[in-house]
């Protein structure tokens, strides 16, 4: 399996691929990792992920939970929530997570060296073509020389400036948002350096305040118009002080400073043949809710098991037939409304701006007061409510719980809770309850691990069926869900999809 692009989508590829057994070779046109960080945030539902492969306790200890949020309205302070609030009793990791992808690129290298495969700095893909079942890629060398790499897959992980798109022919349709963006590192003082997170609003200004390590801070915001229109080379000079001056934060050193076009485009196709898109290659965004290095992960886990299982011999190949319509999907509808709400914080139209400073201060409080509502931006912005309903693998239903549905996640009586088998990294199934007739015989036949706990009411309030049939993943989602459950319908399931 080659994998192009050592970012963090390229990286945890290829860390579920060695993990499942599988041979893994991964270049990258740099000469060395990221020194600068893009990305910051950490989801819940990339911990979870993490969690399988045994990285989850390492990127927390070395990240830094950001306890709550907080939005800011003309230089006021409108609205407070905390994120324990929001997931408890939804995830393992009921917060926020500040994690700076060059230090995550580093942490994942690190683990996927550990296992005996090294980044190959400075490789440059050139071009592929298909021929007898098996992929024959051209790769350039650091010395300048060429070499023709056979591999049965390729994986594109390469940026939003993609070589593999670019050899694959397919389009890559959007655009990119009217304003010029900055990220600042810096040191500072002032009330609003506490460790949450800032999101400051204005007439014509956008301001994102995020806690780093040691008390210092990123600042995400917009550049001046004059100075964006009138040098092409620009500094924090060229920054507006307006909303930074209404939160009091007095800036002593800039640590780094970089200006950027925000753009929003997803690929026509995530696969052609035995080559496939992922993270900014294949579907690229607005920065709210810092949702697009998360995507890119969701994107490697979706792929990783299933490559796997055709590769050895588990699955046809038409389980690769899943990858697109799950990810594709997931990633156009989240263009969608992360451009809407990009558009709605960081216009100078009329209306956009009449939202943002005349509704917005009076519906956050109001729907923040509602348990439902804190609940509901929690599952959004933590990617826990991520689903692949109307895919080909998900099927059936179980109450509140549908084929393709992430499971829910249950604390048991005796400390541990449900995801702890998930750590195998296979298919199995999972019964709340008691075992219906039949279960324990074809379970024991297909060679699938039973799992059967011990009903309580946590399991209720997780929207969990009594004595119902899971079937879950590998990557942690219901595939099969069945009220009451039944043996016939687990084996019908699994001899309609050519799942050994």
């Amino acid at each position: 399996m080659l994998v192009v692009g050592a970012g963090p989508t390229g990286l945890v590829l290829a860390l579920w691929l060695t993990r499942l057994g599988v041979s893994v070779r991964i270049i990258d046109s740099a000469p060395k990792g990221g020194s600068t960080s893009r990305a910051l945030a950490v989801q819940a539902r990339t911990l979870e992920l993490y969690r399988q492969i045994g990285l989850a306790d390492e990127v927390v200890e070395r990240g830094l939970q950001v306890q709550a949020i907080n939005l800011w309205v003309s230089g006021k302070r409108e609205a407070h929530a905390v994120f324990g609030q929001l997931g408890a009793g939804l995830s393992p990791y009921p917060f926020a997570l500040v994690y700076p992808q060059d230090e995550h690129e580093w942490l994942l290298a690190d683990h996927l060296a550990q296992r005996g495969v090294e980044v190959e700095r400075r490789a440059e893909f050139v071009g592929l073509e298909e021929a007898a079942g098996r992929l024959l890629v051209r790769l350039r060398r650091p010395d300048g020389s060429m070499e023709t790499c056979e591999t049965a897959y390729l994986a594109g992980c390469d940026g939003a400036h993609s070589a593999v798109r670019g050899a694959l022919g397919i389009g890559f349709e959007g655009g990119a948002y009217e304003h010029l963006f900055y990220v600042a590192d810096v040191e500072a003082t002032g009330p609003v350096m506490n460790g949450e997170l800032h999101v400051a609003l204005d007439r014509s200004e956008f301001l994102a305040v995020f806690p780093l390590m040691h008390g210092n801070a990123r600042l995400v915001g917009t550049v001046r118009d004059d100075a964006a229109h009138a040098r092409q080379v620009l500094s924090w000079t060229d920054v507006s002080r307006h909303v930074i001056e209404q939160l009091g934060i007095r800036v002593t050193r800039v640590n780094w400073f970089s200006t950027y076009r925000v753009h929003h485009r997803v690929a026509e196709h995530f696969r052609k043949g035995r080559t496939f898109l992922l993270g900014d290659a294949a579907h690229i965004h607005s920065p709210v809710g810092g949702q697009g290095m998360n995507t890119g992960i969701g994107d490697a886990v979706n792929l990783a098991w299933k490559l796997a299982a055709v590769l050895h011999g588990r699955a046809g190949t038409s389980i690769l037939d899943s990858y697109e319509p799950e990810r594709i999907a997931f990633a156009r509808r989240l263009v969608d409304t992360t451009d809407r709400a990009f558009t709605a914080v960081t216009s100078n139209r009329p209306i956009a701006r009449r939202v943002r400073l005349n509704v917005v201060p009076v519906m956050l409080p109001a729907l923040f007061k509602f348990a439902a509502a804190r609940r509901l931006l929690f599952r959004t912005v933590s990617q826990t409510a991520v689903n692949y309903r109307d895919g080909p693998l998900s099927a059936g239903r179980a109450g509140a719980v549908r084929g393709g549905d992430r499971l829910p996640w249950v604390k048991l009586e005796d400390g541990h809770d449900n995801f702890s088998p998930l750590s195998s990294l296979d298919w199995q199934v999972h019964v709340y309850g008691a075992l219906g007739p039949g279960m324990e015989a074809i379970c024991r036949e297909r060679r699938l691990p039973l799992h059967v706990f011990r009903w309580s009411e946590e399991m209720r309030r997780a929207r969990i069926v009594r004595d119902a049939l899971y079937l879950v993943r590998p990557d942690g989602y219901v595939a099969l869900a069945q009220a009451p459950a039944s043996a016939d319908a687990l084996a019908e399931y699994l001899d309609t999809r050519n799942l050994t």
